[in-house]
């Protein structure tokens, strides 16, 4: 059995990893992807991980990634929400590890949503 102190460690280590804030930042971008028995089975887990890393690698310590359930939208996952503070919140569809990482690069670090990866751009 670990001590206490060890096991404070390895939590305060693991939430420096990844990226976790509190809630009352409002200076943090969240990034939620929907890991539901749906969002896994489309290929959601290789999409949180592009997330994780991009974010580490590029050390953006305003922006948390999190896991949530079923978003709704079976059939456009994998899907992720992007909810920055005083914009409204864009939604991802049909992600890939690819489309996350210019999702980072052009919408979390230069502000240009990805529109064509967007809920709106699969209906037109």
């Amino acid at each position: 059995m670990k001590s206490l102190a060890e096991l404070e460690a390895i939590k305060n280590r693991m939430k420096n990893q990844v990226g976790m804030r509190k809630d009352d930042d409002t200076n943090t971008t969240r990034i939620v992807v929907g890991m539901a028995t749906c969002g896994i089975a489309a290929g959601a887990r290789p999409v949180l991980n592009a997330l994780v890393e991009e974010v580490g690698k590029r050390n953006l310590a305003h922006v948390t990634v999190a896991q949530t359930g079923c978003i709704g939208m079976c059939k456009f996952e994998p899907i992720i929400e992007v909810m920055a503070p005083g914009k409204e919140k864009v939604t991802y569809i049909k992600m890939t590890p690819e489309k996350a990482i210019k999702v980072i690069s052009e919408h979390i670090v230069n502000g240009r949503v990805c529109n064509e990866f967007t809920i709106g751009a699969e209906q037109e």
